[in-house]
């Protein structure tokens, strides 16, 4: 097993994506909105990934600031999908607390390894 593999980060991050991609069988998109959710969503657990594998606190932490930036994608899918109606508003509202969440961890391990 790999250290990343432990990461609590990691598990939600792996969480959110495999449900993002669950919401993408359930929902009709147009190809656009669903390559961009789905290599979103993976962004945010592939750079947690390779950020750990990574030397330097610096290299880590770009890793972990484009994740965080994938979120932030994320969330904004999940914005303009809310407002087309193509998801309802509980699925909106647990898609961004799951967003949030992940944006908060990652924020505190991109501080963590400040200079």
């Amino acid at each position: 097993m790999f250290e990343f593999q432990n990461l609590e980060v990691y598990k939600k991050a792996k969480k959110f994506h495999l449900e993002s991609k669950k919401l993408l069988r359930l929902i009709p998109l147009d190809k656009i909105e669903r390559d961009q959710l789905y290599r979103a969503s993976f962004s945010i657990v592939l750079n947690i990934a390779e950020g750990s594998g990574r030397l330097s606190k610096k290299d880590r932490r770009n890793f972990f600031v484009i994740s965080r930036a994938s979120v932030f994608e994320c969330a904004s899918i999940f914005d303009v999908l809310h407002d087309s109606n193509e998801i309802n508003q509980d699925t909106f509202d647990s898609f961004l607390k799951k967003a949030d969440e992940l944006s908060r961890i990652l924020y505190s391990m991109i501080k963590n390894l400040e200079n």
